[in-house]
């Protein structure tokens, strides 16, 4: 058998054809497919309840401990079938294992969806003779098949970049070709099996042959509710910024109440640092800071109740004071001179040699701070060799580095700081708060002399996500 594989998982789902190809698998000499042997509900197939003397009770309580009875008492490669509501401590085991071969079973959701809801109506899940085949109409219910695509577009997402981060391949076979005896072989071969099948097993009979117009009730219905499923991500912001990491050294936490900062870089830092230190009557160095990931769990089980909070600017505002604060200058602290020297002669954005001078005007800043935009634009889509440095990384992308180790409870817009930290207060029962300074930005100044369509439309286009994740209207009307 195979030298590559000592186990294979079959991930398919319900009504995928996935009892029909465990069926022929299992005529492969050296190939034993265990069924759903991780489905919550019983161990195999329907009413078992016991596999390789382990109960449903004991494989509960360690299931990986089966997959060692598997290997250990099979003659031959074993496997299972696996669905996306099975044991998810058996996908974390075996998805990221290259011993582990992986059968990717698909089909047509719409197919599937019809053909599970006729199976609960009639109570047919398996047909092997064809005089005994049970009709039924079906209502289609819009809502719960796009929960259920959603559900399964999921899953299959998080196999495709599992085995991508692992090198890993799978073996993609969709519902049509399970009839396909040249398919089948060459799945055997795959798994290590060189002894083909002459012939399939045609135990199995289809149940619900005919068009979907004869299954579905509402027919009508259902073609106009499949028409609003943006089924190809025609209105999908497309993302191809890295994923990013929760970065807890930077976080904050006051000196004695229990509210923790979590920092997007580029919003609203300096006063909020002032007022946690403020709230607690101590300097902004008696704050807790220089987190990692066990003292940050330990925060957490010391602060009961305790509250996290982040601050997200206006896109437009935040790659504005990014610009002035990190690109234009050229010495000091925040000073990205090599970035900078890069964006002048490798991307030809309109930057002042040296330090603006008396001759760098809002002609020249407008120019210049355009063509950090569409530096931007080009650089979050991953279509330069820059860095994307968290100062002008998404936000969007920065929270979903958080969420890593815990999302914040709150995110609250720069512009409504105060009334975001008043209500963060009352969650925590404090009832007096200490004052919030003025956000101090000279740079807003400076980009409402240079505001335009232009930079306007230039702040849109690569902060789109931003934008949209966070409901942000053009700055004009902010």
């Amino acid at each position: 058998m195979s030298d590559r594989f000592d186990s294979f998982v079959i991930f398919g789902e319900m009504r995928t054809g996935s009892n029909y190809l465990e069926e022929n698998i299992n005529r492969f000499e050296g190939l034993h497919c265990y069924g759903e042997a991780f489905n919550p509900h019983f161990v195999g197939h329907h009413n078992t309840k016991e596999l390789f003397d382990m109960t449903l009770a004991a494989r509960e309580a360690d299931p990986l401990r089966l997959i060692d009875r598997m290997k250990k008492n099979t003659k031959g490669l074993p496997g299972f079938r696996f669905f996306h509501d099975h044991d998810p401590r058996v996908l974390e085991a075996c998805l990221p294992d290259p011993r582990c071969a992986k059968v990717i079973l698909i089909r047509n959701p719409l197919e599937s969806y019809v053909s599970r809801k006729i199976a609960a109506e009639t109570g047919q899940w398996r047909l092997t003779d064809a005089k005994h085949r049970r009709d039924a109409k079906i209502r289609f219910d819009g809502a719960e098949f796009e929960a259920l695509v959603a559900e399964l577009q999921a899953f299959q997402l998080l196999l495709q970049h599992e085995m991508q981060i692992t090198g890993q391949t799978g073996f993609y076979i969709a519902y049509e070709d399970i009839n396909d005896l040249g398919v089948l072989n060459g799945l055997a071969r795959f798994l290590g099996c060189e002894a083909p099948l002459e012939e399939l097993s045609t135990k199995l009979k289809k149940q619900n042959p005919g068009g979907l117009e004869e299954k579905v009730a509402n027919f009508d219905e259902m073609q106009a509710a499949l028409a609003r499923i943006d089924t190809f991500g025609l209105t999908r912001t497309p993302n191809f910024e890295p994923r990013r990491g929760g970065v807890v050294p930077t976080y904050l936490a006051c000196a004695v109440s229990p509210i923790l900062h979590m920092p997007v870089k580029g919003a609203a830092l300096g006063p909020v640092e002032r007022w946690m230190a403020a709230l607690d009557g101590v300097e902004s160095d008696a704050l807790q800071r220089g987190f990692n990931q066990k003292t940050l769990r330990q925060w957490r089980r010391h602060n009961k109740g305790g509250r996290s909070f982040s601050v997200v600017a206006h896109p437009l505002a935040r790659a504005h004071r990014v610009f002035c604060h990190h690109i234009l200058r050229t010495e000091g602290d925040g000073a990205f001179s090599k970035i900078r020297s890069t964006l002048r002669e490798g991307y030809k954005v309109p930057l002042p040699e040296g330090e603006p001078g008396g001759d760098y005007d809002t002609t020249a800043h407008h120019a210049a701070f355009l063509g950090w935009l569409k530096f931007l634009k080009a650089n979050l889509a991953g279509q330069t060799g820059v860095r994307i440095d968290a100062a002008w990384a998404s936000q969007a992308a920065v929270l979903q580095g958080f969420s890593e180790l815990g999302l914040p409870d709150m995110v609250i817009r720069e512009d409504q700081l105060e009334l975001g930290l008043s209500q963060l207060l009352a969650q925590c029962h404090i009832e007096s708060a200490p004052p919030l300074e003025a956000l101090e930005d000279e740079g807003a100044l400076l980009l409402d002399t240079i505001l335009d369509d232009q930079i306007e439309q230039a702040a849109l286009d690569a902060y789109q996500r931003d934008y949209l994740t966070f409901g942000f209207k053009r700055w004009k009307n902010s």
